[in-house]
């Protein structure tokens, strides 16, 4: 028969676990708010940014008309002898399946690119633990991000391969304050490799947000930039229903919107389809030269800002899930403490019986 004491210890110690994994619960909805709110707010100048830049190539001409090559490097396509892959994770756990997802992805993204050189560049601390107990550092020193802003040198530090794949940049802690400035770095760096024919393609794997029960784990391809305003995804990887049932839950007892964050303002998509002829102070071709490499930057602030959502989101429904399953074990737990002294007291009760039927 089970200690009543030892039971009395066990439903303290999961009451004092309810209180913090909701309180976790608490926090994530406030800072997914949060999150919500900057993808929101960063979403009308990418769009703007992406309508003038369709507006330019409707009238520059972006490849040579005598060869058809791309005018500009970012355009050009080649063969994909080395590939640069951009892995967004957490800094933290507490969120369910989320970075094992992702790097699971990373890592199928990785086998149907076997034969290939890949250069990983991790972001987060949990995708960069992965990434280290599997595969090498480069033979050059790995930077960080903060690195890459300091630095106002963008040579490449030269040095043979550690490997195939080989891990070439470690991104840790840049996700709890995530500024513009940090993704325009890692996108100068980027083009800068792409440009001296360093890299073929740039691809980067993270969790596409767009409301807390409509996400999906994507591997989008960055570079080459193949059509502009148009995603290019390789792999995805929808939620399953039951993730959805469970998202929907949190976010109702939590008091989280489920509205999505990809609406597109008012109008806003005339700008690069209407007939009026602009008149540019630069040359548009010289404007597209200039706004092209800012479109990948703003691609790639836009899938970190969407990775900070979903993780917050996974946590949230996580700790949802983890306050609901220690209410269910307290429930057990009094019941059989009740069992159990239920069962004293009808022993002892048996116990003075038998003994004054025995005088």
């Amino acid at each position: 028969m089970p200690n009543i004491l030892d039971i009395r210890r066990r439903i303290r110690s999961v009451i004092n676990t309810r209180q913090i994994t909701k309180a976790m619960k608490v926090v994530s909805a406030a800072k997914l708010r949060r999150t919500q709110e900057r993808a929101l707010a960063a979403r009308p100048y990418a769009l703007m940014l992406t309508n003038v830049l369709k507006s330019l190539v409707a009238r520059a001409e972006i490849y040579d008309p005598e060869t058809g090559e791309p005018k500009h490097p970012l355009l050009a396509q080649r063969e994909e002898k080395n590939i640069l892959l951009i892995i967004v994770t957490g800094d933290k756990g507490l969120a369910g399946a989320f970075n094992a997802n992702i790097t699971k992805a990373a890592l199928r993204f990785l086998e149907s690119k076997s034969g290939k050189n890949v250069d990983i560049e991790a972001i987060g601390r949990k995708g960069r633990d992965f990434l280290r107990r599997r595969y090498p550092a480069a033979a050059v020193q790995t930077r960080s991000l903060a690195d890459l802003t300091e630095s106002t040198e963008t040579e490449p530090a030269a040095g043979e391969r550690a490997g195939a794949i080989q891990v070439t940049g470690e991104h840790i802690g840049i996700l709890n304050k995530l500024e513009f400035a940090q993704a325009s770095a890692l996108a100068e760096s980027v083009i800068t490799r792409y440009k001296r024919e360093e890299i073929d393609a740039v691809y980067v794997v993270f969790n596409e947000f767009k409301s807390v029960i409509a996400q999906r784990l994507i591997v989008e391809q960055i570079l080459p930039v193949e059509e502009i305003g148009e995603q290019t995804v390789r792999l995805a990887e929808e939620m399953s229903e039951e993730e959805k049932k469970k998202a929907k839950e949190a976010a109702v007892s939590a008091g989280v919107g489920m509205h999505a964050t990809d609406g597109a303002p008012a109008g806003s998509s005339q700008f690069g389809t209407s007939q009026v002829d602009y008149i540019y102070e630069q040359p548009p071709a010289d404007l597209f030269s200039a706004l092209l490499p800012k479109y990948v930057s703003i691609q790639i602030f836009r899938s970190l800002l969407e990775s900070v959502a979903a993780e917050h989101a996974a946590r949230m429904t996580a700790m949802d899930s983890a306050t609901n399953n220690a209410s269910d074990m307290i429930d057990s737990l009094t019941l059989s403490m009740n069992r159990a002294r239920q069962a004293k007291i009808t022993k002892e009760i048996i116990e003075i019986v038998s003994g004054a039927a025995a005088m």
